[in-house]
């Protein structure tokens, strides 16, 4: 079970959205798995992921000390190292890629490497099976969301939806995406920074900047 399971859109809608899991089991393969992750995240890094996370934090990290004049000026650039070196203990980590090329070449490698601990893929059904099949990997099991039932009519749209759900944990709300749809159509703020906003609260690193820009881009240009 992965918590990107239920990001929500049409398949087509995956063609940005790789993600790139790396995970020991409990007393079978976890001692000495905090460097093989780190090495892990090190391959990954090679291949330009649009977010990285290692259970803990994300690539766009939290800051200390800021008050609200200076939210909207805050570096947007990822933080690698920082993700990489805060592995501490064996557990989950991962990185988002923006194209199914970058995916295939980043898994490349780590097959290569060898690292003894379980990599899965999460993206669309067929984007998956295509990047297995590209790197020599028989797909042995899929996991399906059967998507969302809402029989009273209370779930917000399909835009919000898409970009809430990128945070699995369901830290991204439904509120904030919103909000974000609503500065970015007004022009009260670029598309970079509500990206990073919503990128922010996920704190596992898997939410996806490049597609919750691409969506924002679309909501933008249908209000234009």
């Amino acid at each position: 079970m992965t918590n990107t399971l239920h990001r929500y859109g049409k398949s087509s809608s995956f063609r940005d959205d790789f993600i790139v899991f790396c995970i020991p089991s409990a007393g079978k393969n976890d001692q000495g798995a905090v460097e093989r992750q780190k090495a892990f995240l090190r391959i990954c890094a090679k291949y330009e992921p649009v977010n990285m996370g290692n259970g803990n934090r994300g690539s766009f990290k939290p800051e200390r000390h800021l008050d609200p004049r200076s939210h909207w000026t805050r570096d947007l650039s990822p933080d690698w190292e920082g993700v990489i070196a805060g592995v501490s203990k064996p557990g989950t980590v991962a990185a988002v890629f923006d194209s199914k090329e970058k995916a295939e070449a980043c898994l490349r490698d780590v097959i290569e490497a060898d690292l003894g601990l379980s990599v899965n893929v999460s993206t669309s059904v067929t984007g998956a099976k295509e990047v297995a099949e590209c790197c020599g990997i028989p797909r042995h099991s899929v996991e399906y969301s059967l998507g969302f039932t809402d029989p009273h009519d209370h779930l917000p749209n399909s835009q919000v939806l898409a970009l809430s759900t990128m945070c699995g944990h369901g830290m991204v709300s439904f509120n904030m995406a919103r909000k974000m749809l609503d500065m970015v159509r007004e022009g009260r703020r670029t598309t970079e920074q509500a990206v990073a906003t919503l990128a922010r609260f996920c704190p596992c690193g898997v939410y996806n900047p490049a597609r919750a820009r691409r969506l924002l881009e679309e909501a933008r240009k249908q209000t234009a």
